[in-house]
């Protein structure tokens, strides 16, 4: 009998560890859910939009432009944003040349990524071009950067009229496996992505963060002027970081519904990559869409790694120039309010 009530006791006390233990996890979950949220409000303060809004289909897509003559379209990779290309200089380079365009993808910067919908490289794509109808633009030459580029071809092959030509920088193009797509991609899973992304997200993201730029730019190291300049507490926002596990997540899938359309490409494409990107395996990307495309011009730039574009904006300009000179993109209306060079 004593046996008895001593384990019903002993039951009763491990029935109440475990409610105390729930409820603390709750607690603890609870409280990282409102930090993230206030951390996220402090750098909407802290760094608002750069540029304006275009609403296409519902869908409010920040965007900024300057210059004016043959339109440039930027498209960036998975984590980053519209500060991206102008951080690296290469916005402001394209901008002394033609109408330098710069939008921020849906789920990154503060274009919002609408709920229900896979958000694959050719959904992506079909929101640049409702953009490109918003601005009165018919065509235009496609920048697109590492996940960018899939977008960008995703463009090019299914709306194949409305682009001149085709630059990708540090691009994935096959589908393979990398290191930041299995580290990341569970935070992209339906329920599992939302607590994730909405509690311990930001608070991983400040320590893996910096160690995922580290590499990005490796052999080199990154630049003086993204430390500085690029907000890392606005790529650090619960629905950011979400979008970046979902990118991750459907990056393979996206790649293998792209690839095996590659040779009906038909516009100019410029294939630009660091040959020391540790981040992508160049010749199985890079080396194979060259080989992939005939019409397919390779550049590559000696000891640059994966932001290629920050440590060599002049040769990736240089690139995007030639570009606009062959594939003789008709000048574009300057945008009806004028908006000065971008600047931070």
């Amino acid at each position: 009998m004593q046996m008895n009530r001593w384990l019903a006791g002993q039951a009763r006390a491990a029935g109440r560890t475990r409610a105390s233990l729930v409820a603390g996890g709750a607690f603890v979950m609870g409280l990282s859910a409102l930090a993230a949220q206030i951390g996220a409000r402090w750098a909407e303060r802290t760094h608002p939009p750069l540029g304006h809004f275009v609403h296409v289909d519902g869908l409010q897509v920040h965007m900024i432009e300057a210059g004016s003559g043959a339109p440039v379209v930027f498209l960036h990779g998975n984590g980053g944003m519209i500060y991206d290309v102008v951080v690296s200089g290469l916005f402001d380079r394209v901008a002394e040349r033609g109408r330098a365009i710069a939008i921020d993808r849906p789920g990154f910067g503060y274009t919002p990524r609408p709920r229900g919908h896979t958000w694959g490289a050719r959904e992506q794509a079909a929101v640049v071009a409702r953009v490109l109808d918003e601005l009165g633009l018919e065509r235009a030459v496609i920048v697109g950067h590492s996940w960018g580029t899939m977008a960008a071809l995703a463009l090019a092959l299914d709306r194949p009229e409305r682009v001149e030509g085709l630059v990708l920088v540090a691009g994935y193009y096959f589908p393979s496996m990398r290191e930041d797509t299995v580290l990341f991609s569970p935070a992209g899973l339906p329920a599992v992505g939302d607590i994730v992304s909405s509690t311990v997200g930001p608070f991983v993201g400040r320590v893996v963060g910096p160690l995922l730029i580290t590499r990005m730019f490796a052999p080199k190291a990154p630049t003086e002027r993204f430390n500085r300049q690029f907000p890392l507490d606005l790529a650090l926002r619960p629905g950011q970081i979400k979008a970046f596990a979902q990118d991750a997540l459907h990056m393979a899938t996206s790649a293998q519904e792209l690839c095996p359309r590659y040779g009906e490409l038909r516009c100019p494409v410029t294939i630009v990559t660091g040959d020391s990107d540790h981040i992508v395996d160049v010749d199985y990307q890079s080396g194979q869409l060259h080989r992939t495309v005939p019409q397919s011009r390779l550049v590559v730039a000696k000891g640059e790694g994966h932001m290629v574009h920050h440590h060599a904006p002049e040769m990736v300009a240089d690139a995007i120039a030639q570009m606009m000179r062959n594939a003789a993109v008709p000048e574009a209306p300057a945008p009806a309010t004028a908006r000065p060079t971008a600047s931070l």
